[in-house]
C-alpha cells in the first residue's frame, strides 16, 4: 500500500512531491520525495504518482494499492474526469503507461487526514527544496510546458 500527495504554495509556486509505501505488514519500506522548483500542485501530485510507479516497477511489484488525498488525480487516473490542461494530459499518458505495465493497480480516494505520512515528506521536499532520488524519469522526459517542473 502507497500513500501519495503533491502540493505547491502559491499555485504555482514552490512543489514538492512525497510518497510513503509499506509492504503487506505494515512496515515502512520507502519514502521518497522531490522537489520540483515552480509548479502547480496538480502537476506535484502526478509527480507523486509517477515517482512510485516508477519505483514500484523497478522493486518488481505484483499488486499496488495507491491512496491519494486528490480527488482531481484519482478521477482522472480512473477514467471518470477528463484531463484538460495540457500539461497534465502528458503527465496523465505517462502515468498509465506505467500502470498497464504492472500487473495490478487500484488508485482510491482518502480524506487528507489519512494521508499525513505523503503530506510530510511533500512538505519536507518544499522545505528543504531537496528530493530523496532522482526526479521520475517521466518528469525529466516532459517538453516544456507551462507551470511544469522547472528543473534546475
Amino acid at each position: 500500500m502507497a500513500h501519495i500527495d503533491g502540493g505547491a504554495r502559491g499555485n504555482p509556486g514552490p512543489a514538492g512531491y512525497g510518497v510513503h509505501v509499506k509492504d503487506e505488514a505494515g512496515r515502512v519500506v520507502a519514502e521518497l520525495y522531490g522537489y520540483l522548483g515552480t509548479a502547480t500542485n496538480n502537476t506535484a501530485e502526478y509527480a507523486a504518482l509517477l515517482a512510485l510507479l516508477e519505483y514500484a516497477r523497478k522493486e518488481g511489484a505484483a499488486t499496488l494499492r495507491i491512496l491519494s488525498d486528490s480527488e482531481l488525480l484519482v478521477r482522472q487516473i480512473r477514467g471518470e474526469y477528463r484531463v484538460k490542461h495540457p500539461g497534465l494530459l502528458v503527465l496523465h499518458a505517462a502515468a498509465r503507461r506505467l500502470m498497464a505495465s504492472l500487473p495490478s493497480v487500484v488508485v482510491e480516494h482518502v480524506p487528507r487526514e489519512r494521508n499525513v505520512e505523503a503530506d510530510a515528506l511533500a512538505n519536507r521536499a518544499m522545505d528543504l527544496r531537496d528530493s530523496s532520488g532522482p526526479l521520475p524519469q517521466a518528469l525529466r522526459d516532459l517538453p516544456p510546458l507551462p507551470f511544469q517542473p522547472r528543473l534546475h
